[in-house]
């Protein structure tokens, strides 16, 4: 890419996206496109393939996607799978049609098995069951990855998938049945703190492992990887360390300034016990992250309270 490049975000919109587009811009990027979800249906092919060839972008960012925690997932198990199939199947495929020059698929690192060896290497993908939970959704990102493979092998097209872990900062979705780990602790820690709650509740053991990572860390990460990297294969983003959620509830209660007991409900579900992933092939590329874990979530805070908190 060079600076004066046509770039389509698909979710500039979202945390991703969002991130990417931010990324870009302070790196001088200056020809950037994108459409808001009113503006564009996704899951519509006939509307994507107008959009395409009237705009013909030369890049493309997907990061459109329908996306959620344990509960979203569990609950809307067809809409998780048919919406994000839609999405990737238009956007790749009219990618392809109209010659755009690089495509770079935003997966997600639920595609590994429930029971994958630590760290999680990316020739792990497919090698035994997913995560009962996010199944439907973890399904639709491994087609994501599929699809740009077969697409690259027919039709010589350089699309890249990559693999992020947990993901937060700036831009994420802090709906109750919506939100991921980091934003779910934040809301329930600060809510906690200004009806001073003496307890907070949470769900699971406290003890599976995940690895989180600051969402500017991933998409500093995928812009390198857009200019660096070619070929079918996945590759993970993340940070290489993974905490118990225990010891991460621990770190965002202090950064909110709760100072109350923490619970958690076995009878309610962990998710995979852990999820770390190997980051030798994007260390080896020469890209590591560098957004501390208490730093990332001082500044998803100050975000969450800037835009979201109700005092």
């Amino acid at each position: 890419m060079d600076k004066h490049s046509k770039i389509y975000i698909a979710g500039h919109r979202g945390m991703v996206g969002s991130a990417v587009v931010r990324s870009l811009l302070t790196k001088g990027f200056e020809n950037l496109i994108f459409r808001s979800s009113s503006e564009l249906d996704l899951t519509r092919q006939a509307d994507v393939e107008r959009f395409f060839a009237a705009e013909r972008p030369e890049y493309v960012f997907l990061a459109a996607a329908r996306v959620g925690g344990i509960l979203a997932n569990n609950t809307y198990r067809a809409e998780f799978i048919y919406t994000n199939l839609q999405i990737q199947n238009n956007i790749i495929h009219t990618a392809w049609k109209t010659d755009s020059k690089k495509l770079l698929f935003f997966s997600s690192s639920c595609v590994y098995p429930r029971m994958c060896p630590q760290p999680m290497k990316e020739e792990y993908l497919m090698t035994g069951l997913l995560e009962k939970t996010n199944e439907p959704y973890a399904m639709a990102k491994l087609s994501g990855i599929s699809l740009c493979r077969a697409y690259n092998e027919q039709y010589k097209t350089r699309f890249i998938s990559v693999i992020p872990t947990n993901l937060y900062g700036p831009n994420d979705n802090y709906d109750p049945e919506q939100s991921h780990l980091i934003a779910a602790l934040i809301q329930k820690f600060h809510i906690a703190k200004i009806k001073n709650k003496p307890q907070v509740i949470l769900w699971g053991t406290g003890s599976p492992r995940r690895e989180i990572m600051h969402v500017d860390d991933a998409a500093a990460a995928s812009i390198f990887l857009m200019e660096n990297l070619d070929g079918n294969d996945p590759v993970n983003i993340g940070w290489g360390e993974d905490l118990k959620i225990i010891e991460i509830a621990d770190i965002i209660s202090t950064v909110v300034g709760y100072q109350g007991e923490l619970c958690f409900d076995a009878n309610m579900p962990d998710g995979t016990p852990r999820k770390l992933l190997d980051m030798t092939k994007l260390n080896v590329l020469g890209w590591k992250a560098k957004i501390p874990l208490k730093r990332g979530i001082e500044n998803a805070y100050q975000w969450y309270l800037q835009h979201v908190a109700s005092f």
